[in-house]
């Protein structure tokens, strides 16, 4: 193309120049279109993202607060199940001890039957030493 000869606006020339320039503008919209739309989908996916992390994020710090719960729980069951056995171990020993103290009640009624036993015995011996 000669640029020096002035260019007829009605010549096949102009047209292929306006074809070429409306092409090219049509070209830089889409361009921009696509673009416009590529970062909206990528702002549109972030957001999605953003909020699917929220999510899982917040179930898994409900999960994490309901396993401090759970242990808290845990520490205060073992506190009380040391004392109640400890508990339990004094009412043993001292129901061991009442038992042998009622045992040796018993033990003692029993020497004081030998024991009168053995006196009313000697006792009765003597009135029939005495007698005879």
């Amino acid at each position: 193309m000669d640029r020096s000869k002035p260019v007829d606006p009605n010549g096949l020339e102009a047209s292929l120049i306006q074809i070429i320039n409306s092409h090219h503008s049509a070209s830089l919209k889409l361009r921009e279109s696509t673009e416009k739309a590529k970062k909206d989908g990528i702002r549109s996916a972030r957001r999605v993202s953003e909020l699917l992390v929220d999510s899982v994020n917040r179930e898994v710090q409900e999960a994490f607060v309901m396993q401090k719960r759970i242990e808290m729980e845990i520490r205060a069951l073992t506190a009380s199940i040391l004392q109640f056995g400890k508990q339990t171990d004094q009412w043993l020993a001292a129901s061991h001890s009442i038992n042998t103290a009622i045992k040796e009640i018993g033990d003692f009624e029993n020497w004081m039957k030998t024991m009168e036993f053995d006196c009313k015995s000697i006792n009765a011996a003597i009135c029939n030493i005495h007698q005879e």
